[in-house]
Order: structure tokens, then C-alpha cells, then sequence
């Protein structure tokens, strides 16, 4: 993981609860490899459907740019016009900020982000998640 990305880890979606909205689901994620780390997030699944026992490669990071340089200056919306960067190594891409942070069980912390509107949650230990704090990220999602 370079210092751009600040988190990275396979995940096999788990539940899929589609009730409440017609384009988005809430999809609930147990890490693939340790089973250590769960997620809940937010997803258009119109644009980026999503089954049960799906494994997704999901990252957190800072930048678009391939190089890790900040993408402060263009604005998250221009990133990436006519240029490689890391969404196109990904299927799926949001912007949003880490908003919150909780103490969890033991050694574990629990991680609040929005992207909009969408939200996710990550609960897992202090020892994968240290890397994050309150700032504007990307978070970048593949099969």
C-alpha cells in the first residue's frame, strides 16, 4: 500500500438491504481474508449492482493521481480529465469525508464516512484502520 492509499482489503458482501430506496442498497461486508473487519455501505446499485457472496477489493485513499499528489487545487469533480489515475484501475469511485471516529470492542475502532449523502461504517482494529483520519477521501471499489 503506497501512502495515498490509506486502507485496502477484500470483502464478501454478506446481506444486501434494498427497502428503503429504489437505486440504493445498504450492503453488509465481512473481510474476505481475517474476518476481523466489517463494513456497511451505502451503494448505487443502479449504476453498480452487487449480489450476495460478491468479494469486492475496497480502498480508502487520498488522491487520484497516480503519482499520491493531492488533487486539492482541480476539485474532486475535474480529477482525472484526460489523464490515468487510480479510478481506472477500479469499477467504482466516490469522494466523501471521514466525519467520525468511535472507540469499539477490545482493540477494535469504528470508522463513520459519507460520500454525499451515502454512508459507510467500518468497525476492525485500531492496527488496520490507524492509518485514517477526518479528511476528504476517494473510496474505489472492484470485483
Amino acid at each position: 500500500m503506497s501512502e495515498n492509499i490509506l486502507y485496502e482489503a477484500s470483502f464478501k458482501v454478506g446481506t444486501i438491504n434494498s427497502a428503503k430506496y429504489d437505486r440504493v442498497s445498504r450492503i453488509s461486508c465481512m473481510d474476505d481474508q481475517n474476518q476481523d473487519t466489517t463494513c456497511f455501505l451505502d451503494v448505487n446499485t443502479e449504476l453498480y449492482p452487487v449480489e450476495v457472496d460478491d468479494r469486492l477489493t475496497m480502498a480508502l485513499a487520498l488522491s487520484l493521481n497516480l503519482d499520491g499528489s493531492k488533487d486539492d487545487s482541480k476539485g474532486w469533480r475535474n480529477v482525472g480529465r484526460g489523464e490515468a489515475t487510480l479510478a481506472d484501475e477500479y469499477d467504482y469511485v466516490m469522494h466523501g469525508k471521514i466525519y467520525r471516529f468511535e472507540e469499539g470492542e477490545g482493540q477494535n475502532i469504528k470508522v463513520y464516512i459519507s460520500f454525499g449523502g451515502l454512508l459507510m461504517y467500518l468497525d476492525g482494529p485500531y492496527s488496520a484502520l490507524a492509518a485514517l483520519r477526518v479528511d476528504h477521501v476517494y473510496l474505489l471499489m472492484k470485483k
